[in-house]
């Protein structure tokens, strides 16, 4: 069993009320857009183990160790994270093209700053957006989420909200 912790868009900002609510993960999942460069992904990292792609808004010495998408296996499932994904009906083309060739069993995205999990019928996925985690942009709750992945399941879903 893993327990994850997923975020996105922090845009430079990894305050302390999202370093506590994710305290308990084994990892971080990190859906894109930085910001702060290498030096907030290795800050990231030096809190946990950091699994993470790179955002529109990412410099490219941060594309060297985070690329623009990532097909990996955690705890039997598939997992696909890019950035800019979109959603069931409205996925971006680049998106939609490594979806059908990879059958990810979970597509997680960013990009939008609007957290949202939707079951995806058609490809039977699970889409994961955890929102913003930053205070740039125009959200205007900062959220983040962390569940658990066991022998092909996912569980335990929270949501954490913090106002901008």
């Amino acid at each position: 069993m893993k327990y994850i912790g997923l975020i996105s868009d922090t845009h430079g900002v990894f305050s302390a009320e999202f370093r506590e609510f994710l305290a308990p993960v084994d990892e971080i999942w990190h859906a894109g857009d930085f910001g702060g460069g290498l030096d907030l992904a290795a800050a990231i990292s030096e809190f946990k183990p950091l699994v993470g792609v790179a955002g529109n808004c990412d410099n490219y010495d941060l594309r060297f160790t985070h690329p623009l998408h990532r097909f990996f296996e955690c705890e039997g499932m598939k997992v696909l994270m890019t950035h800019i994904g979109g959603y069931p009906g409205r996925y971006d083309a680049r998106a939609r093209k490594l979806i059908d060739e990879l059958h990810p069993d979970i597509f997680v995205c960013g990009h939008s700053h609007i957290l949202k999990v939707v079951r995806d019928p058609k490809r039977d996925m699970l889409v994961i957006n955890p929102g913003a985690a930053g205070i740039q942009g125009f959200h205007v709750v900062r959220t983040a989420l962390r569940f658990r992945l066991d022998q092909g399941r996912i569980s335990d879903m929270e949501i954490f909200e913090l106002d901008r």
